[in-house]
């Protein structure tokens, strides 16, 4: 676990999230005091496979793909 003051985490932000990212616990403190900690957002633990959406979109327009109006003279 590292402990920085505040001027040091400015410096170093982008080691102290790739320590973050790495699994390390940072803490920055205020004044020899300890206000955050830094740690990694938890992931999903569900994996993304092909085809799970199948049935969830109910509706879609006929013209969906159709260019743009906007988009005419670059045509």
């Amino acid at each position: 676990m590292a402990q920085l003051n505040i001027a040091e985490a400015k410096a170093h932000f982008s080691e102290i999230i790739q320590k973050a990212l790495l699994g390390e616990e940072v803490i920055i403190s205020k004044g020899n005091i300890p206000v955050v900690k830094i740690v990694p957002l938890a992931s999903s633990s569900k994996q993304r496979s092909p085809g799970s959406g199948k049935g969830q979109l109910l509706e879609m327009a006929d013209d969906f793909d159709a260019p743009l109006d906007d988009f005419k003279e670059y045509m």
